[in-house]
């Protein structure tokens, strides 16, 4: 390592104030303690007595009460030397400039420090015309070399200008921020399952491979010793795509990836013009954690940069362990819309489905989409890092997405956190396919001018008969 580990604090402790966040830390809330525990706190400092007073202690017991009655159990000196115990735990979590790093340090001496993410130069092969390149080997197609929805390939911006691409969907390998392992071969599986994000979609009878033009825009570069590094490239090219007038749809890769995705759609639409959809059993709002970026925390760090805010994203599906009864007040203090499962539960599929498709069109701004499979039951999703019971089903997910994108002005789409090695099956890659291809034929729908309220083809209903419903009703 040339940095010198003095230099590399100073550079980390001036990268940490760069990336504070702009959203206030949540306030310490003081709880009254019962009188009963007076005799026993009468050794403590006023300082000690506000501490346990504080909600940080809550960490140390299973419950407030529980807390009170280990204090109860204890006399006044026992109780100093618990408190003071709490104390010396929670100053020790706390980052101190003299002992700890705020950042990895990088060796910018490196003669490769840039070589994961440097463009091939076009010199370096035969002369071409820019435009999409077909790997198709047979007329018939379905052979030839996989791709996203067995579209041509594209390498740069400048072929997505020739060939008028509309859509370039993007494999981003990254797996960084998940619990269970595999991520990274996401964009492996999906391309391997790219006939069923093509052909002929049967609610609609429209084919968006043939509405639409599609390429591959091949994967995103990733350094897999630093997601830091990575989410700024994806960030890059995400918004190259999306800079041509093509619309990003971006295959992960772990849900990180929603920062970057995000953030190159404010970069080329702007602060408060696109609504987000993110579609998840978790919240990915984490606070207040000592990195700034993995799989549970996209949204926070979006709002921390001041790039989103609360008001900008709406919630389905969320189902986890959290958030707890204080996050959401502090969620719904930002803005936010969620719908929960729970809110499934009381209200019905049908109704949140229509409160979600009003809200995404109640501004008329651009939309995009984060959608992590997880949002599924596991039934339907195994292949995934942390899945959690009670989820969508695909006849609930595909229809949404469908109507998503064909009613509204997408602007870019992202499908995360498929982990193939966890599927023995095709099942999860399957699904997965199927919710993109439900997006691009929405958005074919809206090149066609079929932007009405669930669009389905008359043809695929009561026998294409006009009004047999209505006489069967009457």
């Amino acid at each position: 390592m040339h940095v010198r580990a003095s230099s590399a604090r100073r550079l980390a402790r001036h990268a940490a104030a760069a990336c504070i966040s702009a959203v206030a830390a949540p306030a310490i809330a003081q709880v009254d303690l019962p009188d009963s525990l007076r005799p026993k706190l009468e050794l403590l400092t006023p300082e000690q007595r506000e501490f346990l007073g504080s909600d940080f202690v809550e960490r140390f017991a299973p419950s407030r009460e529980k807390l009170i009655e280990a204090l109860e159990k204890r006399s006044p000196e026992e109780v100093k030397a618990y408190v003071d115990a709490m104390m010396w735990v929670e100053r020790q979590q706390k980052f101190e400039a003299d002992r700890d790093f705020a950042a990895i340090p990088l060796n910018t001496e490196s003669p490769t420090f840039n070589a994961w993410k440097i463009r091939r130069p076009r010199s370096f092969d035969p002369p071409r015309e820019p435009g999409p390149i077909d790997l198709s080997r047979y007329m018939g197609g379905g052979s030839g070399i996989p791709t996203f929805a067995g579209a041509p390939v594209a390498l740069t911006p400048e072929d997505l200008v020739a060939g008028n691409v509309e859509v370039a969907i993007v494999g981003a390998p990254l797996n960084m921020g998940s619990g269970w392992r595999d991520a990274d071969h996401g964009p492996l599986a999906l391309r391997l399952m790219g006939r069923y994000m093509a052909g002929n979609d049967q609610y609609t009878q429209v084919n968006p491979s043939e509405v639409l033009n599609i390429v591959d825009y091949g994967d995103i570069a990733i350094d897999n010793d630093s997601t830091e590094r990575s989410m700024q490239h994806v960030r890059e090219v995400v918004r190259e795509i999306a800079q041509t007038g093509a619309i990003p749809v971006i295959i992960g890769g772990d849900h990180s990836l929603e920062y970057p995705d995000v953030a190159a759609m404010i970069d080329v639409y702007g602060k408060g013009n696109v609504t987000i959809i993110h579609f998840d059993a978790h919240y990915d709002i984490g606070r207040n954690r000592p990195h700034l970026i993995d799989h549970g925390q996209p949204i926070y760090r979006l709002l921390s940069e001041g790039l989103i805010k609360g008001g900008d994203y709406i919630q389905v599906g969320l189902r986890a362990s959290g958030p707890d009864e204080k996050t959401y007040r502090w969620m719904r203090e930002e803005g936010f819309r969620y719908h929960t499962m729970a809110e499934v539960e009381r209200y019905g599929w049908d109704h949140v489905l229509e409160e979600v498709l009003a809200e995404a069109k109640a501004n008329g701004r651009r939309l995009f989409i984060s959608f992590d499979v997880d949002v599924l039951d596991p039934s339907y999703i195994a292949g995934t890092g942390t899945p959690v019971p009670g989820g969508l089903t695909p006849r609930e997910a595909i229809p949404i997405v469908r109507r998503l994108c064909a009613e509204n002005d997408m602007v870019g789409f992202d499908l995360v956190e498929v982990a193939p090695e966890l599927d023995p099956t095709y099942v999860t890659s399957l699904h997965s396919a199927f919710i993109v291809k439900a997006c691009l034929t929405g958005i074919a729908m809206r090149k066609l001018g079929l932007t009405e309220p669930h669009y389905l083809n008359p043809v695929t209903l009561d026998h294409a008969q006009d009004g047999r419903r209505e006489e069967n009703e009457r």
